[in-house]
């Protein structure tokens, strides 16, 4: 059950913007809940490892083939941390447990 602070933020949101107001406020919550998923996994790093995935992912613009193979190692490295994987399979069982 969602509680009232995501079900009010949800509201806020899709009064700012249009295309929110097409969507049920069931993906809306849906939709928040990946969010701070995704929140919860990114600071598994600590705040200079943010900073760094950050710029490493400005640096490689898309292409981490672009950045040099020490770089590509460290940006490596910093995604394995966040825990790709498991955040896929927790998304996914919120999405279709739905």
């Amino acid at each position: 059950m969602p509680s009232l602070v995501t079900s009010l933020a949800a509201a806020r949101a899709a009064q700012r913007l249009p295309l929110l107001r097409r969507l049920p406020l069931a993906r809306l919550v849906l939709l928040a809940e990946l969010v701070m998923l995704a929140k919860a996994h990114f600071e598994r790093l600590s705040p200079a490892e943010r900073r760094r995935l950050v710029l490493l992912v400005r640096e490689a613009r898309g292409a981490p083939g672009s950045l040099p193979e020490r770089k590509r190692h460290e940006l490596a490295g910093l995604v394995a941390k966040i825990e790709p994987k498991v955040f896929a399979r927790e998304a996914a069982s919120r999405w279709f447990s739905r």
